[in-house]
């Protein structure tokens, strides 16, 4: 996936910090959202997919107007549990952040019905 940074994307936006570059969360919320196209298709009837943690080393600044391409790479789906290889690069190659994203299968319907409960 791709994202043009615009100035809602920056650090100083977010509130992660002040000055506008990409900011960090942001990063995080790219990198789940490759993970979640990636598993498209591929849950069956009523699954859906929870984050449940997220590894990242943010490497190198990316500032407002640049092009960002996302990543995610799985092994495959392994019971409830996929782990994925996330990286982020820049138009020119530049590897701008890497990480890990696990994230949990989950049946929708009882995934919601105990969030309603509590």
């Amino acid at each position: 996936m791709r994202l043009q940074v615009a100035v809602g994307d920056t650090a100083a936006a977010v509130g992660s910090g002040d000055v506008r570059v990409l900011a960090t969360p942001r990063m995080v919320a790219l990198f789940e959202a490759a993970t979640v196209r990636a598993l498209e298709g591929r849950l069956g009837e009523g699954r859906t997919s929870v984050g449940t943690r997220v590894e990242i080393d943010h490497l190198a600044a990316s500032p407002v107007g640049a092009e960002v391409v996302v990543v995610a790479e799985s092994d495959g789906v392994d019971g409830r549990r996929v782990v994925f290889d996330v990286r982020a690069t820049a138009e020119d190659g530049t590897l701008l952040a890497t990480g890990r994203v696990w994230r949990a299968v989950v049946d929708r319907e009882r995934f919601l019905a105990r969030l309603e409960g509590a």
